[in-house]
């Protein structure tokens, strides 16, 4: 919302309980003063001594790509592995068939946070296989003001936009006067993730966001899975506000 975060200190708090990580890349973004460690290293310098040619490093399918931690609501945290070749083939095949996805037409924006499984799923790996056309955004739907997300999708013409039914009933509250103000005929196919929807969002996000026009998908799945299982295909299934439909195929 403006203002800059102490992430540094959390991440240092949190690496000093783990002793297998040897590295910290650093990106100076907000010109806060941070302690600087020995593991410590600038994102800035790393980067300026690359070469600008890459070789892409053949993987066994199997072979392990990330590991990112969830609890849900409760319980300990949990980390949930995923490997190389069945994540990438799963998140470019639900991302180009769930959201009708013209890589050489479409302006593709999902405002989820990049650190959640649905930002490294459906921000960076499945947008980037399928060579998209994407809107990566750094900050809150209310910051500098209430109508910040539509401001985006009118600047940019985006054509699909994915987000959370929390953020839905949000806006909800805001009122319908705010998305109103803003030009987003641009788009195309509207979805939904993170947990499900009810139909009164559904319908009001379809009417104030799409227009009355737009189709709705309501994706179902989970961290484990790292990509969507369930879900209606937009031109294909007759869509029901608060029905994530049927599983897709494959």
């Amino acid at each position: 919302r403006g203002k800059p975060s102490a992430l540094k200190a959390i991440v240092d708090e949190a690496v000093e309980s783990a002793p297998t990580i040897e590295r910290v890349l650093v990106v100076k973004r907000t010109k806060e003063d941070v302690a600087v460690h020995d593991r410590d290293v600038w994102w800035h310098d790393l980067v300026e001594r690359q070469s600008d040619q890459h070789t892409a490093e053949p993987h066994d399918s199997e072979h392990p790509l990330y590991i990112l931690y969830t609890s849900g609501t409760t319980g300990k945290p949990k980390g949930i592995l995923h490997t190389t070749g069945g994540y990438l083939t799963q998140v470019a095949y639900t991302h180009h068939a769930v959201f009708d996805l013209k890589p050489d037409e479409d302006v593709y924006w999902c405002s989820a946070d990049i650190g959640w499984v649905t930002g490294h799923s459906y921000i960076v790996y499945g947008p980037l296989a399928n060579g998209a056309t994407s809107i990566i955004y750094e900050g809150t739907p209310d910051t500098p003001h209430k109508g910040r997300w539509w401001e985006v999708i009118q600047k940019y013409k985006a054509t699909i936009f994915y987000t959370a039914p929390t953020a839905i009933r949000t806006c909800m509250k805001w009122g319908d006067e705010i998305p109103a103000e803003f030009d987003m005929s641009s788009l195309r196919i509207l979805g939904t993730v993170g947990e499900p929807i009810n139909p009164e969002a559904y319908i009001w996000y379809r009417k104030h966001i799409g227009a009355d026009r737009t189709p709705v998908v309501d994706t179902w799945w989970q961290t484990e899975t790292g990509a969507i299982m369930i879900s209606p295909l937009p031109g294909v299934t007759a869509g029901k506000p608060g029905a994530a439909m049927t599983p897709l195929p494959g």
